[in-house]
């Protein structure tokens, strides 16, 4: 599928998720936000700065709980949806940070905003754009954050290389998203992405990581790895017993991770 294609699917499927405040992913299935698979996103209840309004219940772990943001912080959100991680990174970032939330959605982005005009905060910005031409300055952020957004982006050279960009010296990143281990089965392809939309987009983990080496981060680590169980019952609609026995024997999966990189 060509670029502008696969961007007009998702951002088509995001704005009608900001309507009818959430209902998918990315995919037919019901994906992130459907009750089965609510196991994908972390408990952001716990966290301070969490408004419910904000949470469609579209990530798949909490990049906030990693991301070392400092008091006096500016911060970027990719693919900020309503605004559910910049609330949380703008209480850890305080009165003196500054939280930059980015969105190609015109729809999320007017959420977004309806939902910072009813707590006030003045330190909170959401800008209409695209991840591979970010409307953000060179060297201007400490912390780039995004949560299972990235997969999703057309050409992840691109984007690293703008998150690269906007970057301060010694900046960091702590971005969450859907990786594969190994080369799935077709049947269990199909099978995940009829589960979940999300995953149509995830790359090898280790081909995820050299698009971040390549784009110059430096100091790339795993914060979090998470296997993402697809139930048996829907397997079993595409494989045999045999066939999903041996899958589980294998050490191939879909994964949620969390990962930490610098600029140098």
């Amino acid at each position: 599928m060509k670029a502008e294609n696969l961007k007009l699917i998702v951002k088509e499927k995001y704005s009608e998720i900001a309507t009818n405040s959430g209902s998918s992913c990315c995919g037919d299935s019901g994906c992130c936000s459907s009750p089965e698979y609510s196991m994908m996103n972390g408990n952001y209840a716990v966290l301070q700065g969490y408004n419910p309004d904000a949470d469609l219940g579209l990530g798949c772990g909490l990049p906030t709980e990693f991301a070392q943001i400092r008091k006096g912080d500016t911060v970027v959100d990719l693919g900020s949806g309503a605004g559910n991680d910049c609330f949380v990174a703008r209480a850890l970032a305080g009165e003196n940070g500054y939280v930059i939330g980015v969105d190609m959605t015109e729809t999320m982005i007017e959420k977004a905003r309806e939902n910072n005009q009813k707590l006030g905060f003045e330190n909170i910005e959401f800008r209409l754009g695209d991840i591979e031409e970010l409307p953000v300055d060179d060297n201007s952020v400490d912390v780039v954050i995004s949560n299972c957004v990235l997969n999703l982006v057309p050409d992840k050279s691109k984007a690293f290389g703008e998150i690269f960009r906007i970057m301060k010296s010694g900046a960091h990143l702590s971005v969450s998203d859907i990786v594969l281990r190994g080369e799935l089965p077709v049947k269990i392809r199909l099978a995940a992405e009829m589960y979940a939309g999300c995953v149509s987009g995830a790359m090898q983990i280790d081909d995820y990581l050299k698009v971040m080496s390549d784009s110059q981060l430096a100091n790339i680590k795993i914060q979090k790895e998470k296997l993402i169980t697809i139930p048996d019952s829907l397997l079993l609609k595409y494989l045999s017993q045999k066939e999903l026995d041996e899958y589980k024997k294998s050490e191939k999966g879909i994964y949620s991770i969390t990962v930490y990189a610098e600029k140098p």
